[in-house]
């Protein structure tokens, strides 16, 4: 199964989005889904039932609810995390452009990924 993002509050920006969506990945946002303000474990939550992979700049809270889920066993269908001041949104298309070519949404569930 192919790679579908599911793109946190804190990280959608129409550029970012337009740019996925015009190479072909299967992107929706927070405000798309009617999410926003959710906490962030529902949104977590949100992203596993559609088998979407949760991107965000949310850091600490979703490396912590990352190790909560494994600790109780719990699966998540993948989370990107990426500090927002570090990288432009052509560093993160290209980021997650290749995350799709190289992973498939199966190799990503309970997967905890840093943008590099």
């Amino acid at each position: 199964m192919e790679i579908r993002l599911y793109i946190d509050e804190d990280a959608m920006s129409r550029s970012l989005v337009r740019g996925l969506r015009s190479r072909g990945i299967n992107v929706t946002t927070a405000s798309e889904e009617g999410m926003v303000g959710q906490r962030d474990q529902e949104q977590l939550e949100y992203a596993k039932q559609n088998q979407r992979v949760f991107y965000t700049f949310n850091v600490d809270d979703f490396c912590r609810l990352h190790k909560e889920y494994v600790a109780q066993g719990k699966p998540h269908s993948g989370i990107v995390v990426v500090n927002r001041r570090r990288y432009a949104v052509g560093d993160q298309v290209r980021f997650l452009m290749n995350l799709a070519r190289t992973k498939s949404g199966d190799e990503m569930r309970n997967q905890l990924m840093f943008l590099k």
